[in-house]
């Protein structure tokens, strides 16, 4: 299909205003060419407009820069996909049984299926040895399920990675980054460091106020220097798009400079493990870095990112050679990202896309007897139980030194299946934003929980 940016811009506005998000800007990579749309504003206390050259936080989908930067390493011969991270980090020692630390591989880490629990919090300071300091700091940190037994997404994991392009480049991955990545794709609007977006139209994130209308997050940016491989890219949609267009092109640029194999290319694709909770960023699997998505047979790849009141979103439909890039500063994002990209999809590639999480108007009846007890994940114990009346009920806490991030939440949990759950605030005044909770198992048979896409085996009962 021809891309009319007429006719999109009208639906980029009308959603963005519907789903009251500030700003948001979109690049589309369809019939050979590169679109670019943008709208709102990037700040709604200052008023400056949005604009395809603004610059936003990508959260998260920095984990595709570092997935890229380590696959060039294993396709020059330099990086064995399947070595111990630990003989590459000797200082690499999470805690675990004994020789679980040997299990936890580049490709474990790459596909989120090393164990390692998903957030640990320690800024390691400003310097060039940032990544370096957090690897050390992170001795001893949990794992929240075996090494290869089950997909459970981890940032540490990425952190780690980072630090591996650094010992193995002898460069920072900041500056292995814009040399590797940056410099070759001509990606003029991509910086990893926050002082560098100063020369730029940049996007503020916005949390929830009062109204229906978000408000100024108190902060731009609170993320350490050493979040930096799994959280803390700064880009423009269409330099985002770019990158996403290399993996599509074979590894290639527009000049034919070979940036990344052809196998390390289709490698990063291929399936890896499928993702029991598909609902948290739509994803039925996971590759080398990759989210992996299934469109009734249409097979996709891309990633989500969030950051202080930033969500981007990124898709790519190979078999169309269509790529949709989107970048907000908070409000209802996803939703404007649901609505905006199912018209997309179905207008250039043919793709269905499914409807948003949410419980059928009549629940199945469930026997929550197995599924009863409490799960565990470094930082947090959940327990499932029935509460008065026999519905199924479910408590979020945060323990050990999380235990001041959050009061414990309450949540009502409605079946869409024997093991699939939407969760919602069980608490006065509480509305109707549903959140997955997915039943499975580990590789051993081990009971688990699934909340944000991370895992928590059930403890034994005492």
């Amino acid at each position: 299909m021809t891309f009319s940016a007429a006719h999109w811009q009208s639906r980029l506005d009308a959603l963005r205003a519907a789903h009251h998000v500030p700003g948001a800007t979109l690049a589309v990579f369809a019939d050979g060419r590169i679109h670019e749309l943008a709208s709102g504003v990037l700040h709604r206390g200052t008023g400056v407009e949005a604009t395809p050259d603004s610059v936003f936080h990508l959260g998260s989908l920095a984990k595709v820069y570092t997935a890229t930067l380590v696959m060039q390493l294993v396709d020059t011969g330099r990086l064995d996909l399947d070595a111990p991270v630990a003989e590459i980090l000797p200082e690499f020692a999470p805690a675990g049984p004994p020789g679980a630390v040997k299990e936890i591989t580049v490709r474990r880490l790459l596909s989120h299926t090393g164990g390692l629990t998903c957030d640990f919090t320690h800024d390691s300071g400003r310097g060039d040895d940032c990544l370096a300091g957090y690897v050390e700091a992170a001795r001893n940190v949990a794992l929240d399920c075996p090494p290869g037994t089950a997909v459970s997404y981890s940032n540490i994991g990425y952190s780690i990675l980072g630090r591996i392009v650094e010992v193995v480049t002898g460069r920072t991955w900041d500056q292995a980054l814009k040399e590797r990545i940056a410099a070759p794709l001509g990606l003029t609007s991509t910086m990893t460091l926050p002082e560098e977006a100063l020369a730029f139209r940049t996007a503020m994130g916005h949390l929830p106020g009062d109204g229906p209308e978000p408000e100024p997050a108190p902060a731009w940016d609170m993320m350490p220097r050493s979040a930096g491989p799994y959280g803390r890219v700064l880009a423009t949609a269409a330099d985002v798009l770019r990158l996403a267009k290399l993996h599509l092109d074979g590894g290639a640029t527009a000049d034919g400079t070979q940036v990344l194999g052809a196998r390390a290319v289709a490698a990063m694709q291929r399936w890896e493990v499928d993702v029991p909770d598909r609902w948290t960023v739509s994803a039925d699997g996971w590759g080398l870095g990759w989210s992996l998505y299934d469109w009734d047979g249409v097979p996709g790849y891309g990633h989500d990112g969030a950051s202080l009141g930033q969500y981007c979103y990124l898709r790519v439909v190979p078999g169309a050679d269509v790529i949709l890039v989107l970048l907000t500063n908070g409000g209802g994002a996803r939703g404007l990202y649901t609505d905006l990209f199912r018209e997309l999809l179905a207008d250039l590639a043919g793709v269905r896309t499914p409807p948003p999480f949410a419980p059928p108007a009549h629940p199945p009846a469930v026997d929550m007897t197995p599924l009863l007890g409490t799960y565990r994940r470094e930082g947090v114990v959940i327990t499932v139980s029935l509460a008065p009346g026999g519905r199924p009920h479910l408590r979020y806490e945060f323990v050990g030194g999380l235990r001041d991030f959050s009061p414990p939440l309450e949540l009502d949990l409605v079946p869409l299946s024997a093991t699939v759950f939407a969760a919602t605030d069980s608490g006065p005044g509480a509305g109707r934003a549903w959140t997955p909770v997915v039943f499975a198992a580990l590789v051993d048979g081990t009971p688990c929980c699934y909340t944000g896409l991370r895992c928590a085996p059930r403890t034994p009962p005492r």
